[in-house]
């Protein structure tokens, strides 16, 4: 899948390349048709063709959408799934810490005083 990528990007840039060359070798005018009307539209040439890279560079965005959309799906299906795993684990954990006896826990005492015999002291 990144191969497509590298290639429609690869291919865009080249597409900008050739329409920059275009438009610096060809400073008229362009006539393009209007789809859904009996005119046309006359555009310099260097805008014509930049709208032309534009529309390129959206088709290759819409190209795009579906791979990253089931990105964003897996991601979200991995973390729910995570998620899941972590609680089933800590209510096992919590389950076994409980079975077990508990700890008798020692009070804190403090650290034992050093006594001196008497005949060492001065």
């Amino acid at each position: 899948m990144r191969f497509v990528q590298f290639l429609q990007v690869l291919l865009l840039l080249l597409l900008g390349g050739y329409l920059l060359l275009v438009s610096l070798e060809n400073p008229g005018r362009v006539r393009l048709p209007l789809p859904f009307a009996d005119g046309e539209v006359l555009l310099p040439t260097g805008l014509a063709l930049g709208l032309a890279l534009l529309l390129g560079a959206v088709y290759c965005a819409l190209l795009l959408l579906p791979p990253l959309a089931r990105l964003r799906q897996r991601r979200q299906a991995d973390i729910r799934r995570r998620r899941q795993a972590e609680e089933r684990l800590q209510l096992t954990l919590r389950s076994r810490l409980g079975e077990a006896a508990p700890l008798a826990v020692q009070p804190f005492s403090s650290p034992p005083t050093l006594s001196v015999p008497a005949e060492a002291q001065p």
